[in-house]
């Protein structure tokens, strides 16, 4: 049974499409991974079919009383709840029919016979649905997915206002599971949670009875909980059935049996073509010829798809500094409360090193205070000599109107513009992407914005925090590449153990050092 179809499908922005005739079905049961490389449209796609974009052509049909919960990039919550509150409000459809259970039980007192047979009747039904959701054990089941997701630890009465990025996007996770939907839809659900949390959700779903699509560049992830591919390119999306490693198989096969095919029909087209122009003018074979030209008018020319251009991350190393990177003396940090006990710490020069650990305990506020970008709470920081420090923040400013060209031109003045559109290309942005605004581009091709500033300035240390989130497969090989390669130092947050693992000489557990309850 189809829960949702998807039949002709096209969008766009501007001048750029996005999706091109493109049919999509879910089935009951179905565990999709949509997948496909960085600002090819799975975000937009999850943004149509829930109704938050309407389409250029095509429908979108959902079977009727499906119920979808969708986590996206981009979700937030409003101030002023607290944790609890948030979980709690995954059952409001639930506490409304409570409330009208109350208004029907009032109401039969004054009601006369036919109207408490329909009543009660609609009593019962009530009853059954709250019984079947879980309504009567509802705290029991906030308690244990937030104790799954290490939400109650942080304290159910704590503000969401309070929490990290992390945090957050585990609460938003941990409210829709609650909700137990008929779909799932989760786009990058991964990016902010810890390896623990990681592992948690992968159990969940490997034995989700409902049917889900998750977008997600973790092919570890994907392999493990999914049992369909769509894969998203040039504006087409195709299915597959198995996990990644089965899909990228047989992409593989048909792509060099669609390019044998090119190649043989190109050879033929040019046979006929030689043919033609030499025996058209004679009278003897000119209804020979003819007959060539015919065959080629009504060839079904087979086009090859334009390779998307593969990023290259070059690091420049600049002159060498001190042998210490930095030390700390007795460092606390944090904000009004300490996040951490008193470090002393030190990085030698040539180190690269992972900072690991669970969200919210301090592995940003530890780099900003490195940088001195936050006043440390007590002790000190001191950095060598002869710095050159490259620094990936985790997210883009919201609401960045500048354009691509803009950002780079703003950061390197000195660069032409043929300069500045090679800088982007070569970090596998297209065309139509280095004139567009930053704010309308994917959560990848940002992350391709800030890499680009980053390899194009000298450097002999780089603080990287989460510089995988959003990055596709492609980029995140060859950042890997780029980072085992590069001369000069590396400080780098990290939640997938398959990045940082081939590219640190150390890994440090933040949860060692800090005061926050995990």
């Amino acid at each position: 049974m189809s829960i949702l179809n998807v039949e002709h499908l096209t969008h766009g922005f501007g001048d750029r499409a996005i999706f091109d005739d493109v049919s999509f079905r879910l089935l009951k049961g179905e565990h999709i991974g949509l997948v496909g490389a960085n600002g090819e449209g799975k975000s937009t796609f999850m943004n149509v079919v829930t109704g938050k974009l309407q389409p250029d052509e095509g429908k979108v049909e959902w079977s009727k009383n499906v119920r979808a919960g969708y986590l996206d990039q981009h979700t937030v919550l409003n101030a002023g709840m607290t944790i609890g509150e948030v979980l709690r409000s995954a059952f409001s459809y639930l506490f409304e029919l409570e409330e009208k259970m109350n208004k029907i039980c009032d109401d039969l007192a004054t009601a006369n016979e036919d109207e408490m047979t329909e009543m009660l009747e609609e009593l019962g039904d009530i009853q059954d649905m709250l019984t079947l959701h879980d309504f009567y054990i509802i705290d029991s089941k906030v308690e244990e997915v937030a104790r799954a997701l290490g939400l109650l630890d942080l304290g159910l009465d704590r503000d969401v206002t309070d929490l990290s990025g992390g945090q957050r996007t585990k609460v938003l996770l941990a409210k829709l599971l609650l909700e137990k939907p008929d779909i799932l839809l989760l786009d990058e659900p991964t990016n902010y949670l810890d390896e623990e949390h990681i592992v948690w959700l992968k159990r969940y779903l490997i034995e989700y009875e409902n049917a889900f699509v998750l977008i997600s560049h973790d092919i570890p992830f994907l392999n493990e909980v999914i049992n369909i591919v769509y894969h998203m390119e040039n504006q087409k999306l195709n299915r597959y059935v198995g996990d990644y490693n089965h899909f990228e198989e047989v992409y593989a096969v048909q792509k060099s049996q669609l390019e044998a095919a090119y190649k043989r029909q190109q050879q033929e087209i040019r046979d006929l073509k030689d043919f033609v122009a030499r025996n058209k003018a004679r009278v003897a074979t000119r209804n020979m010829a003819m007959s060539r030209q015919k065959k080629l008018d009504k060839m079904d020319i087979i086009e090859l798809a334009a390779e998307k251009p593969k990023p290259e991350f070059n690091f420049k190393t600049g002159r060498t500094p001190s042998k210490f990177i930095f030390e700390t003396n007795d460092l606390v940090i944090g904000y009004e409360e300490p996040l951490s006990k008193p470090l002393t710490l030190s990085m030698e020069r040539g180190k690269k090193i992972a900072l690991v650990g669970a969200n919210g305990i301090g592995k940003t506020t530890l780099l900003k205070s490195i940088l001195g970008l936050i006043k440390p709470i007590g002790g000190s920081v001191k950095l060598g000599d002869n710095l050159l420090i490259g620094y990936f923040e985790q997210e883009t400013a919201k609401n960045n109107t500048t354009t691509c060209i803009d950002e780079i031109w703003n950061e390197f003045p000195g660069f032409s513009q043929f300069e500045v559109r090679a800088a982007l290309a070569k970090c596998g942005l297209t065309t139509k992407h280095i004139e567009s605004q930053v704010r309308v581009l994917s959560g990848g091709e940002q992350a391709k914005v800030r890499l680009c500033k980053l390899i194009n300035k000298e450097t002999n240390i780089l603080l990287l925090d989460e510089p995988t989130n959003h990055l596709d497969i492609d980029a995140k090989e060859e950042l890997k590449r780029a980072l085992i390669e590069y001369k000069g130092s590396v400080l780098l947050i990290c939640h997938e153990p398959e990045f940082y693992r081939d590219v640190v000489t150390e890994v440090w557990d933040c949860t060692k050092w800090t005061t926050k309850v995990i």
